[in-house]
Parts: C-alpha cells; sequence; structure tokens
C-alpha cells in the first residue's frame, strides 16, 4: 500500500512543479544564465531550480503518470523503478557540462542535479529495497 502512496505523492508532487514552471511570475532568469535552444518558458522556477517548457511538460507527464497508476500495487513498483532509471540518469547527465542541457533541450543543471538524484534514490528504495507488507501480498499485487 505504501508503494502505491509512493505513486501518488511522486504523481502530485511532479504535477504542481509542472504546473508551477508554466507561471511566469514564479520564474526568475539571471543574467549568468546558460543560453537553451528551447527559450520558450525558461526561467528558474522560485530562483532556485532551472525550467522550460519542456522540462515541465516532461514533469506534468511523470505527475500524470504517477497519479494513474497509483491503482494497481505493481504499475506501481514498475513507476517507482522508471523514476529511479531514468532520474538517475538524468542527475548524471547534469553533471557532465557537454549534456547538462541535454543538447540545448532542457536544462538539467544547478539543483535539478540534487532532485533528480534525490528524487531517483527513493523511488529506488521503493521499487527495488522496500520490503513488502503482507498487507500488500493479501491485495493480491504480483512483483
Amino acid at each position: 500500500m505504501r508503494l502505491r502512496y509512493f505513486a501518488l505523492v511522486v504523481g502530485i508532487l511532479f504535477l504542481l512543479l509542472g504546473i508551477l514552471g508554466l507561471i511566469p511570475g514564479l520564474l526568475s532568469l539571471p543574467a549568468s544564465a546558460p543560453v537553451l535552444k528551447v527559450s520558450m518558458g525558461y526561467g528558474y522556477l522560485f530562483g532556485i531550480f532551472p525550467v522550460n517548457l519542456v522540462h515541465n511538460l516532461i514533469h506534468l507527464a511523470i505527475g500524470v503518470w504517477g497519479i494513474i497508476v497509483y491503482r494497481s500495487e505493481l504499475n506501481a513498483r514498475l513507476f517507482a523503478r522508471s523514476m529511479a532509471i531514468c532520474l538517475g540518469l538524468l542527475a548524471v547527465l547534469g553533471l557532465i557540462p557537454v549534456t547538462k542541457m541535454l543538447f540545448g533541450l532542457v536544462p538539467l543543471f544547478s539543483h535539478n542535479i540534487w532532485f533528480h538524484a534525490l528524487t531517483a534514490a527513493i523511488a529506488a528504495y521503493f521499487g527495488w529495497f522496500r520490503k513488502r507488507k503482507a498487507e500488500d501480498i493479501g491485495m493480491g499485487a504480483a512483483a
């Protein structure tokens, strides 16, 4: 059951981040910000997290996905594992100078690195390392 709530909470969090990233008043763009090929909606959410339209659309998609998979223990586990792999990869890409902007499409640098890494680590815990509880097994969930 907790695995399903992980998917729901992460889904809501990413959905909110995607929506907030679309609000121009919450974005600021310092003069030192790197140039992106996709500059629509480019700015730093709350002055901290670099986002653009593509980044926000990805957050919205992840959010909807997490909310949808909340209904199934198996799908929630697959969601957690997918999040661990994808966000872990994005955190690593954010550390590499050539790929930190995903070839000018998505800003992965700055505070996005630790956010992606932390979310990946938590997702890995829920996807692979968390022991299944008796209530989860009793629900007929296969993993």
